[in-house]
């Protein structure tokens, strides 16, 4: 059920930009590739994990095998750990797949996906700190030229466009999502989709503002991080707590505005996954099996890989 990763990105996605979990976007994307490409994309995780990283922090020539090693241990425990936590949630799925679907069920499967991400983003905490402690002045000034690009391109993409054209694009991401995963849908699916988008409390400018505020608290947490690397006897335990501090409150945000957009964004996820699965056809039920099985045998191949 594709639509469940969107909102669950929202709540990882920065974290995962700030190098606590390198690999997490990377996976994720892998998992929900198209079927030909999932293991394709799984087992260069680390490579893309590592020039998007780039982009993002501009590594010198010392820490590059370090970034690289790290990167290629990580994707080596998700594949022992985390696959066969990831097979079974798609068993999971396979056997709800045929039958109507409540808000709440769609939440159970959804929350499950959330923690086996939380689980590689506290993995790869103990990394991202020692690499924290090296970053320096010019790579974290990198990093901020580089948040700037994000947002004018967030800003292009959604702030600058008619709520019509929001909504366009919203529903077009959901359709290719859905048509991917249950085939072609009707009309009437079309339509309720179309509905469900326009009824969303989803809000692009209070995403900018919130992802903006994300970004100078990540900024002063890596610039804390940088100056305590300077100092002798610092451990790196003292950095990853520094540094689990800030996922924490990304992962889940302190009581506010943003908090409470982040709670309804889920459970009109919930429900528009569930109303959408029950509205669909017995043949469209069967496609979703087969495209999750198709996943599993996927991920099998690639957990026996190891």
């Amino acid at each position: 059920m594709p639509t469940f990763f969107s909102e669950i990105c929202i709540r990882l996605k920065c974290a995962c930009r700030i190098i606590a979990a390198p690999l997490a976007a990377a996976l994720l994307a892998s998992l929900l590739a198209g079927c030909s490409t999932v293991k394709l994309a799984y087992n260069n995780a680390p490579e893309l994990a590592y020039w998007w990283l780039d982009g993002y922090l501009d590594f010198d020539a010392s820490q590059t095998p370090r970034v690289r090693g790290e990167l290629d241990w990580l994707l080596a425990w998700h594949r022992q750990n985390e696959l066969p936590q990831w097979i079974a949630l798609l068993q999971k799925a396979q056997a709800m797949a045929p039958n109507d679907s409540t808000p709440a069920q769609a939440c159970e499967l959804a929350q499950a996906m959330r923690l086996r991400l939380l689980a590689l983003a506290e993995q790869a905490e103990p990394a991202g700190a020692v690499l924290a402690l090296t970053l320096t002045r010019a790579q974290l000034d990198h990093l901020q030229k580089k948040y700037a690009q994000v947002n004018d391109d967030y800003r292009a993409d959604w702030i600058d466009k008619s709520r019509e054209a929001q909504q366009d694009r919203r529903y077009e991401q959901w359709l290719n999502r859905s048509e991917d995963f249950y085939g072609n849908l009707d009309e009437r699916q079309k339509k309720a989709l179309r509905q469900m988008v326009a009824d969303s409390v989803f809000n692009p400018v209070l995403f900018d503002a919130e992802r903006k505020r994300r970004q100078t608290v990540a900024l002063r947490t890596l610039r804390t991080l940088g100056a305590l690397g300077a100092e002798p006897g610092v451990s790196a335990s003292e950095a990853q707590q520094v540094l689990h501090a800030y996922i924490r409150t990304v992962a889940e945000p302190p009581p506010g505005r943003w908090r409470d957009q982040q709670e309804a964004l889920w459970q009109e996820s919930c429900r528009n996954v569930a109303a959408l699965h029950n509205m669909t056809t017995p043949a469209q039920r069967e496609q979703a099996v087969r495209r999750l099985r198709s996943y599993e045998t996927q991920l099998r191949e690639l957990a026996a890989a190891s």
